[in-house]
């Protein structure tokens, strides 16, 4: 069989509210996840056994590493003792919020399922994606906005897409989930609107006045730690962005921009100092 290539596009969350611990320990959360034009590409080889390389030397390509993880889920699934060369041109970077890895990881579920003849239904690749990681089933099953709720692998497609030009930056700030979520201050009781509706208005109307509703509950924590984060959202909104907020966990921020011009106004303040990704309106994951 021949190498397929495919990419593998990151995320933002327009809104972030974690709503609750379980008995496991993990947390319960709403979210609504868009996708952003900043990818990795990954290239899928025949192999007598499941390798990995990396263009990033900074990643792990051994057991740990999520693709990997990926393929061996879904050959053991399948009962098969194919193999397969993993090639990923690393772009997103980690510890950002924006998701890579669990991309990474759903791109190879459903590129290996194609390339290795498994044709698995989607309902048991989402388990499998679900195993991998609460962000995992988005990518693997979304285009566009998804409304998520549970750990974040209950998911709602909106048929929706922002917009806006949106301007995502990465500080260069490592930020780790596991960190985040021992450090975020606890809001758990509280009356909150819907986010489903808010991006509703903002979508449809281009009704900016619920920006204010679209809280990350990560920021106040990940801002003390990482000042030079929040004071990337600070210039952002300064540069004109209509709504700025961390991604995920962070550090990654991303601002919301009207016009095309001042989106590229604002890559040109920050892409000395910050990785940049411009994102089109409208923009869906293909």
């Amino acid at each position: 069989m021949k190498s397929i290539s495919v990419k593998a596009f990151a995320k933002i969350n327009v809104g972030l509210r974690i709503t609750g611990r379980r008995p496991d320990g993990y947390h319960t959360l709403e979210t609504v996840f868009a996708p952003v034009d900043w990818y990795d590409v990954l290239t899928f080889s025949p192999a007598d056994s499941i390798t990995m390389s990396c263009s990033n030397r900074e990643l792990a390509c051994d057991e740990s590493n999520l693709c990997v993880r990926a393929a061996r889920a879904l050959a053991d699934f399948a009962g098969l003792s194919h193999g397969v060369r993993i090639e990923l041109e690393k772009n997103i970077p980690f510890g950002a919020g924006l998701g890579g890895g669990s991309s990474d990881a759903a791109a190879t579920l459903a590129a290996l399922n194609r390339f290795w003849a498994v044709h698995a239904p989607l309902g048991e690749l989402h388990r499998l994606a679900t195993s991998l990681g609460a962000d995992v089933p988005y990518f693997l099953e979304s285009k566009g906005l998804a409304y998520a709720t549970g750990i974040g692998e209950e998911l709602e497609d909106l048929n929706l897409s922002l917009p806006f030009w949106v301007v995502t930056l990465f500080p260069g700030e490592q930020i780790s989930t596991v960190w985040a979520y021992k450090n975020f201050h606890p809001r758990f009781e509280r009356d909150v609107p819907d986010l489903r509706h808010a991006l509703r208005a903002l979508c449809e109307q281009k009704d900016t006045s619920v920006c204010s509703l679209l809280e990350n509950d990560f920021e106040t924590a990940v801002f003390e730690h990482f000042p030079a984060v929040g004071a990337i959202k600070d210039e952002l909104l300064d540069a004109g962005s209509l709504y700025a907020s961390l991604s995920g966990s962070g550090s990654a921020v991303f601002g919301l921009f009207h016009s095309e011009d001042d989106a590229r106004r604002a890559v040109g303040r920050f892409e000395s100092r910050c990785r940049c990704a411009l994102t089109p309106p409208s923009f869906t994951m293909s």
